[in-house]
């Protein structure tokens, strides 16, 4: 007689790992879930009882305080709202400059750690291991109370040109006022820049392709200078020169660059730089050597070994670590408060914050703004770090 074959019984519902897992996880989304509606329901209870109350109505209310700088218009009358967009912009501003100009000093100075001339080779080792050692806030008082404290005052000014100066009261040079037709000009600039991230790609699929290489930056250069200026004069030239002339104790027209903002964005340059410096010299290091030796046995001058063999491979390891520096620049402009430049944290986080006592929707509203901020850092340089990594094919 043969034996029926033996069934296997399934687990009971507790003994399956897969309904365990669920039942661990919903328990922890419901011990979460009561902790903050316990700290949220708390904080609530403690407004009320202090009299404080909350919402986001403030924003419509009249602030009551000038700012020093402003790159939209803004005055006591305007709203606590108002302020909130100065401070962001200003923030957006300062971490702009820094970003492009610690770029610009990282990469000069990573690659100057590599060059054969040994003045150059130290200079470059001195700036890294001098600047990224000494804090930042010293940093910021040192370009503030030492160097641009030091400037002359606006009467005895350094100029340039009589057109461009520089004091105590920060940095003047002139501006350009816009008249009708301008539009052109503005929407010629656009399509330059379109134009050449099109050409862009179309030289890189070139060379893919056919080996050959093509002068991008030349043409990218032409195309920037040539079109907006076949726009500038097509339209009459619609912009007027606007300079500044000292009346009184200060000057007056022009753009002023405050000296908040420079003390700040020299720091934040200087600092970052300096850690930039370092991504990029590991980069390069990371290049097999066997890689330069091969291109120079084949008779490649060493600046086209840089440039299209060394930087193109070295990119793979320096975009992740900008990445990280970028995002750190941005959380660090908030020590902007430590000498009066109005960044968010300074203007919203501290004035707007003393005078309404909305510490909640306030302190929130300013985190939320430096996570986007970050975030969207993040997710460009991500874009970039994939378009540089390695194909597998």
């Amino acid at each position: 007689m043969s034996e029926k074959p033996q069934v296997k019984s399934s687990p009971s519902f507790f003994n399956n790992p897969r309904n365990r897992s669920i039942i661990y996880q919903l328990l922890l989304l419901a011990g979460l879930g009561y902790f903050f509606y316990g700290i949220i329901s708390n904080t609530l209870a403690n407004l009320e009882a202090r009299g404080i109350k909350s919402g986001y109505d403030f924003l419509f209310t009249t602030a009551g305080f000038d700012i020093l700088m402003s790159l939209v218009p803004y005055d006591a009358t305007h709203t606590y709202g108002r302020t909130f967009i100065v401070g962001l912009l200003n923030t957006i501003l300062v971490s702009t400059i820094g970003i492009i100009l610690s770029t610009i000093v990282g990469f000069i100075m990573g690659v100057a750690h590599f060059s054969h001339n040994l003045l150059i080779r130290k200079l470059a080792v001195a700036y890294i291991e001098t600047f990224r050692n000494i804090p930042l806030l010293l940093q910021i008082f040192f370009w503030y109370f030492a160097v641009l404290a030091a400037l002359p005052s606006a009467r005895q000014s350094m100029s340039l040109g009589e057109v461009i100066f520089l004091n105590v009261r920060g940095l003047y040079f002139p501006g350009l006022n816009a008249e009708s037709g301008a539009s052109i000009v503005y929407a010629a600039i656009a399509a330059a820049i379109a134009s050449i991230f099109v050409l862009r790609r179309w030289a890189k699929k070139r060379q893919d392709d056919t080996g050959q290489q093509f002068p991008v930056l030349k043409a990218s250069l032409a195309i920037l200078f040539i079109l907006p200026l076949v726009a500038l004069f097509a339209a009459g030239v619609p912009f007027t020169w606007d300079f500044p002339e000292l009346k009184g104790f200060n000057f007056r027209g022009g753009i002023t660059v405050i000296p908040e903002l420079m003390a700040l964005a020299l720091a934040l340059t200087v600092y970052t730089g300096a850690f930039i410096a370092e991504a990029v010299r590991a980069g390069v290091q990371a290049v097999p050597h066997g890689q330069t030796e091969a291109a120079r046995s084949i008779g490649l001058k060493e600046s086209k070994i840089m440039k299209l063999i060394v930087v193109p491979q070295a990119m793979r390891v320096i975009v992740p670590l900008l990445n990280s520096e970028y995002q750190s620049l941005v959380k660090n402009s908030t020590l902007a408060t430590a000498i009066g430049y109005p960044d968010l944290f300074t203007v919203f986080v501290g004035t707007t914050l003393n005078q309404t006592g909305q510490a909640i929707e306030i302190v929130f509203m300013t985190m939320a703004v430096y996570f986007v901020v970050n975030m969207s850092i993040s997710f460009v340089m991500n874009r970039f770090n994939a378009s540089v990594s390695l194909a597998e094919r």
